[in-house]
């Protein structure tokens, strides 16, 4: 197992720190969160990938969305963010699986801006444009992997969940946390033979509600893909995509725009290069999605800036 391959196995995820509230078709899952060779294998001991994440998206002005307790029309949302996610690799085998825990959180400001408010909080009524922004911290996201190595095939399970501790106010209509616990699992496949890559990740996510606006998400599903050749041993370039749909439909009593099932699919270029600092050998990645056939969710573009640095000895 080269250590090219052992490094790029730390992109594994980033959890989702919502632009927005959550049930505007915003879901716990972030997607494009896995990204090259991410169920590989990766060196034992402790590492911190740092990502910083931007998002540029709106929905319709022609249908109403729920939104931090009200229903808006037109809305706009920016967000950049910063996620640290510190993670231990342990070396001793877990039921035969390379075992790495995470804990994630991350810092930043989003914005958004809507033509209208239809309804607000409490039932009272709104007209006209409204703009809110937030500086704030996310909910603290908990991450847990196993990866078994078959020579050029490589296989994944992990689950992850939050403690929802993140800036969240219902009468907002921008949230950094989500207002709610949830829960996510699956598992994943990446395919390496030291010059080409294919990874695919799936999973599942339930959601509890959010007793602040009486809302909770549906169950969703949702696939991450990336493919890459390497064009020399440090550096690698290929395209990434996503897929997400939502199973079931929202319910409570706030949610007055029915079930509100929401998809969305993504696609786009990344690259990635190693290089070292001193004696460690560090990793950079750049990643972007357009996204497409959106329902019921803010539809348009985000980037990925990664930087993974290995704190354990030599690699």
């Amino acid at each position: 197992m080269t250590k090219t391959k052992r490094i790029l196995g730390l992109l594994v995820l980033l959890p989702a720190a919502a632009a927005q509230a959550d049930e505007g078709g915003i879901s716990f899952w972030l997607p494009g969160q896995f990204g090259a060779l991410a169920a590989a294998p990766t060196e034992p001991g402790w590492s911190l990938p740092l990502i910083y994440y931007h998002v540029s998206a709106d929905e319709s002005a022609n249908k109403p969305f729920p939104r931090g307790g009200r229903s808006t029309l037109g809305l706009d949302a920016k967000a950049d963010l910063l996620f640290a996610s510190p993670t231990y690799t342990f070396a001793e085998p877990l039921l035969g699986a390379q075992a790495a825990v995470s804990m994630v959180a991350a810092v930043g400001r989003s914005e958004v801006s809507v033509d209208a408010t239809i309804t607000g909080p409490r039932g009272r009524s709104f007209s006209g444009g409204v703009d809110d922004s937030l500086n704030g911290g996310s909910d603290l996201y908990l991450l847990g992997t196993l990866k078994w190595n078959h020579g050029v095939h490589n296989f994944m399970a992990y689950s992850m969940g939050n403690i929802p501790v993140g800036a969240y106010d219902p009468d907002r209509l921008v949230n950094i946390g989500l207002g709610h616990a949830s829960l996510d699992a699956g598992g994943g496949y990446t395919y390496f033979d030291k010059e080409n890559e294919f990874s695919a990740v799936a999973g599942m996510t339930y959601n509890w509600e959010n007793t602040d606006v009486d809302y909770q998400n549906g169950i969703d599903a949702h696939l991450d893909w990336s493919a890459s050749h390497f064009i020399t041993g440090q550096t690698h370039m290929g395209l990434v995509g996503y897929f997400y749909h939502q199973l079931t439909g929202d319910s409570g009593s706030g949610a007055t725009l029915g079930d509100f099932k929401s998809r969305v699919s993504g696609v786009g270029p990344q690259a990635g290069h190693f290089f070292k600092v001193g004696e460690q050998l560090w990793y950079s990645n750049l990643k972007g999605y357009y996204e497409f056939d959106a329902k019921n969710r803010a539809e348009g573009w985000n980037l990925w800036l990664t930087l993974v640095i290995p704190l354990s000895g030599k690699q």
